[in-house]
Order: C-alpha cells, then structure tokens, then sequence
C-alpha cells in the first residue's frame, strides 16, 4: 500500500492511495494524525482538516495488517481575517457581501479569508491573486435570490482603436454577457478555496431554473466562475444548487479541483458540475458529482473563440472520481472549437448516467476542433444507458437540426469541417446497459480517425428499455445493441466482451478496418 500527497496547504492536506480500484479502496482503511485517531474511510482519495500552518506532521494509514507512514509540513498563513469581524453575520438572513468582499480587499499576500459555521447570505464576491478562501465545516456561503444584485460581465470590452478587447463574460462557448458567478475570479494567480464547508447557489429558492434558455439581462451565472486564472486549487468544499454551470474554469491554467462534492438536482437544466474552457494542466481528483446535466465537461469553446481566441484544452486527468445521474460522467464537447488533447479519464466510477464517457461534436464547430489523445483506462459502470458515445452529429444550437448539421451525405471538407483522432478504451467493466454498448457515428467526410478497446466489457440490463443512444437526427430507438460504428477508420478489439445483447455483436458501416486480436 502506497500513499501520495496529491496537495498540503495551510489548514489542510489531500492523500490518495496508490492502488488499482475505481473510487473506492476494496477495505476500510484507519487515519492517524501524530498518532492521534482522525478518521476511518474507503475511498482513495481523503483530506485531512484542522491542521496548523507551518507545522510538521506525521501521518499513519492502517489497513489489515499493513501500516503505511508519511511526513508532510504544512504552508504558510500569513493573515487570518475573520469575515465576522468585518460585519458577516451567520444567520442567513443579513446581507454579507460587503463584509465578505471587504475581508477579500484587506487580504494581505499570503492570507486567509475565513468563513466560521454559519450561513451567510451574499451576492457575487471576487476574489483576488494570493489568497484562501477557507469555509469552515457547516459554514454556508448562500446565494441571494434578486436577480439584480447580481453585476454582469460582460462579453467583450474593445478599447476605442479595436485593436484588442478584454473577454469577461461567457455563456456556452462565446463571449456573451453574462451574471457575475457567486465566487468570481478574473485574471488571479495561486488562488485556493477550500475547507469542509459549502457554497450553495440557492438556485432552487430563485428562477434561475424558469425559461432557463431565456436571456433575462444577461445569461445564467455560474456558482464558481475562474478566467483566465493560474495556479487555482478548488479542494474539499460542497457546491450545490447552481443557476447553471458549477464550476467553470475558463482560459485557465494549472487546476487542481480535489476531494469536493458538487450536488444539483436531477432536474435541473444545464447544471453540468464542471467545466474546464480552454484550460491546461487541469487535475481533478477525488470528486463526487451528481447533476442535472453533465457531470464533467471538456470544452475549448465555439466556432469564434476557437479562430479569434484559440486555446485548446490539453493536458487534463480525472482520477478517482464518483459521477452520478448526471447525462454524461465524463464528456468531451460540444465547444471544442479550439481542439481537446492529452486527457486521461482513469478510477473512476460511474453510476446512473444517460452516458459513461461521451464526445460529442458537430459540423460547424471548425477544423481546428481537434480531439486527440483521450485514454479511458480502469473505469468501471453500472446503470448507465449507453457506456460509450462518440457522436459528431450532435443537434446543438439553433442550427443543430438543419441539413448542414444532420446530412448524412460526405459533405466538403472545409474550415468549418471538425476531426476526432484517437481514443483508447482500457480496462472497463459496465453493468446493467440498456441502449447500446458502444455507439460510434463519424462524419461521412471526415470519419473518427482510430478507436481501440483492449479488456473491455459491458453487460446488458434484463429488463432493458429502448431509447436513443445519442442526441442526433437520423437514428431510430435501440435496445440492447452491441457496437454500433459508422464511419470511423479504424477499430481495434482486444478481449472485448458484450452479454446479453439482442442482435449482431457488430453493427458496422463504413469502417475499412476492424481488427480483432
């Protein structure tokens, strides 16, 4: 048994054990912190709290017979400010924005905002470079409700000779105007928010979630709105009932998202848990997402920020993750206009989902809309509908039902013409499917490049119900289909096994090579 230290701060530290299970440890595991009892676990990743700043600590897991010993020394904390002490009162009723904010400004390099137990009611507070956020456990920061206290950011600022413009606002993959998120950053570095507390988007005492495709001012907020941020730790914390998106890291780099827990009700439109925009070197480990839409979302933004302000989105792993309910756990797209690379999805378990792991493109997003280089390894599924999409007919955006976007005729190949390279499915193991165990549908004019699955297997639902397996024209109802492939080059199947399907094992058009090893 072997232990990481994935991050130490000031009040806390994140550990995970080097071991092979997705989410959880296969046995309850103890915690000593300089030999004093913390806690007991079975996940792989935990955090330990109340720690103190600039100390030495000495750290002792016991789990049956083996006992594993690690040293660590907390950071530095130069300043604690109390929000109390600037006027927040706990009792979910005074307005605290003003106090929080305050406590931000007055916040030396190095210091700490803390949030002590109790819930504080506050509009939109923006957080600068050098600073933690710390919510102490039953802490609540509790969004406000009227809609107008909340500033809008917006899209584009242009200076007066247009030779450069400053974007601020984003709402689905262009820079449009929209509410300033609950916790908001614009351009900070070493930047953390943690703790064992929550910030609550209270969307569900507001109507954020009436006429949600409605322009009312401005577009939706987030809950935790990062742009254009480096060196950003999101660690521990509870975020729930957002207006729209959760987490939405844009144009950023270096994240770490570790250990927090993202809650919105099933129902709830288009509250993805996170959403990492054209942001590189992003880490998110230990999570627990259960929303009403996707429960982690891959973009790189649409067709104008992809040619005017391209940045792609590379370099991102998903450890040791629990995603539930949400349409998809793990989804590259629709926004990839810019290009996705280089992301290792691996130990994660998912549960419940409309899908498992899921890219999802279309005509019109740009051929610097790249996806490449996306490994699945050591996944495991149960209850999910359809464990493995690849869709590059997705019906999105008022256009999304149009001939150009639903053809399935080769149309040219041009720069509005989007590419999927390679992806690699290793080691997965799916229960209880119903709709399709591998839905793969490629352009005619451009087909999915590669896609191999080495130890994989999926399991179909007794009682399966039919539905579709994708969101695209074109498709009728399935119910227990094995894999379905048209237009891609090349599909490679090691020790590929799929029970319980009705049918052919194989479905395919237009793939020149399968190889069956």
């Amino acid at each position: 048994m072997n232990v990481k230290i994935i991050k130490i701060m000031a009040r806390c530290g994140t550990f995970e054990l080097d071991c092979k299970t997705c989410f959880y440890t296969d046995h309850m595991f103890e915690v000593f912190v300089d030999g004093e009892f913390y806690g007991e676990y079975n996940n792989n990743c935990f955090t330990i709290y109340n720690l103190k700043p600039s100390k030495k600590y000495e750290l002792a897991i016991y789990c049956q017979d083996e006992k594993v010993t690690i040293t660590f020394e907390t950071t530095a904390e130069a300043a604690v400010l109390d929000i109390t002490l600037f006027g927040a009162r706990g009792d979910g009723i005074t307005d605290c924005t003003l106090a929080l904010q305050a406590a931000v400004s007055c916040c030396p390099e190095g210091g700490t905002v803390y949030v002590p137990a109790g819930v504080y009611l506050t509009y939109p507070v923006f957080l600068k470079s050098d600073m933690t956020l710390y919510l102490e456990k039953d802490a609540v920061l509790l969004g406000g409700v009227e809609r107008y206290r909340y500033p809008i950011l917006p899209g584009m600022i242009e200076d007066d000779e247009l030779k450069d413009s400053l974007n601020l606002g984003s709402w689905e993959g262009n820079p449009l105007d929209s509410y300033a998120a609950l916790i908001t950053a614009v351009g900070v570095k070493n930047l953390n928010i943690c703790g064992e507390g929550e910030i609550n988007g209270n969307a569900d005492a507001s109507d954020w979630w009436e006429n949600e495709k409605v322009r009312r001012g401005a577009w939706r907020p987030k809950t935790i709105f990062l742009n254009r941020c480096n060196h950003v730790t999101l660690l521990g914390i509870t975020v729930k009932n957002s207006p729209c998106w959760t987490i939405h890291p844009y144009y950023c780099d270096n994240v770490d998202i570790l250990n927090i827990r993202v809650q919105n009700p099933d129902n709830s439109p288009n509250t993805d848990g996170m959403d990492p925009e054209s942001c590189e070197n992003v880490q998110i480990i230990g999570t627990v997402i259960s929303v009403g839409d996707d429960c982690i979302a891959l973009k790189s933004g649409k067709y104008y920020m992809g040619k005017f302000h391209p940045k792609q989105t590379k370099n991102v792993v998903i450890r040791n993750c629990l995603l539930e309910r949400g349409h998809g756990a793990v989804v590259i797209g629709s926004e990839i206009s810019a290009g996705i690379t280089d992301v290792c999805i691996e130990q994660c378990l998912i549960r419940n989902t409309d899908r498992g792991l899921r890219v999802k493109t279309r005509r019109g997003r740009g051929n610097m809309s790249i996806v490449d280089q996306v490994v699945y390894r050591n996944v495991r599924m149960e209850k999910v509908l359809t464990p493995f999409v690849i869709n590059m007919y997705y019906f999105c955006d008022p256009d999304g039902r149009s001939e150009y976007v639903s053809s399935k005729e080769a149309l040219p190949v041009d720069e509005m013409t989007p590419r999927i390279g390679k992806l690699l499915l290793q080691d997965v193991a799916c229960v209880d499917a119903e709709y399709a165990a591998m839905f793969f549908y490629g352009l005619k004019e451009q087909p999915i490049k590669s896609i191999e699955l080495h130890n994989v297997s999926v399991s179909f639902l007794e009682g399966a119900n039919p539905g579709m397996p994708a969101m695209m024209e074109g498709i009728d109802p399935m119910s227990k289909v094995g894999l379905f492939a048209t237009n891609v080059e090349q599909i490679v199947l090691e020790n590929v096994k799929i029970t319980g399907q009705e049918g052919e094992r194989l479905i395919l058009e237009n793939v020149p090579v399968i190889e069956e090893v």
